[in-house]
């Protein structure tokens, strides 16, 4: 057994109201001072009291109708999977190709190393190779007055 006590449950008549409020002509406050979301509403047994209120619901708006999908959105979305392929296929073809890749660049800096190599080995001959002229040195001095400042200049042909 449940050691709990047990209680009937009586309802009070629907169509007598209790007697508080039998005898309220008027609300319980002015019709001014009522606070948003309460209203002055009329029993079933015909008393008149305060109570809250439901808000209205807003009104049922219509679904937006389907708009048609733009001329640049399609031509993207059909140019994307082309540039995808393009750029997977390009980087297969950069893995085949990177062993001769590799060599080319090699190859490549062999050939500026030997183009500066010879440049530098040419000069070095041409400049052993040809006779140096005999230098000329002309002098030309000029004084003016007993205490004149001298004046020179030295050319070298």
């Amino acid at each position: 057994m449940d050691p709990r006590p047990t209680y009937t449950i009586t309802t009070a008549e629907t169509h007598q109201a209790p007697v508080y409020l039998q005898h309220r002509p008027t609300p319980p406050m002015p019709l001014q001072e009522i606070p948003p979301g309460v209203e002055l509403v009329t029993l079933p047994s015909g008393v008149r009291t305060l109570a809250y209120t439901q808000p209205t619901p807003p009104p049922m708006t219509a679904a937006p109708a389907a708009q048609p999908v733009p001329a640049w959105a399609k031509t993207t979305a059909l140019l994307v999977p082309t540039t995808g392929f393009g750029i997977g296929a390009a980087g297969v073809g950069l893995s085949y190709a990177a062993p001769g890749l590799i060599a080319m660049s090699h190859a490549l800096w062999a050939a500026v190393a030997l183009i500066a190599v010879g440049g530098g080995a040419a000069m070095a001959l041409l400049k052993r190779c040809r006779r140096p002229a005999p230098a000329q040195i002309t002098q030309n001095i000029t004084a003016t007055g007993f205490f004149g400042r001298a004046n020179g200049t030295i050319n070298h042909r």
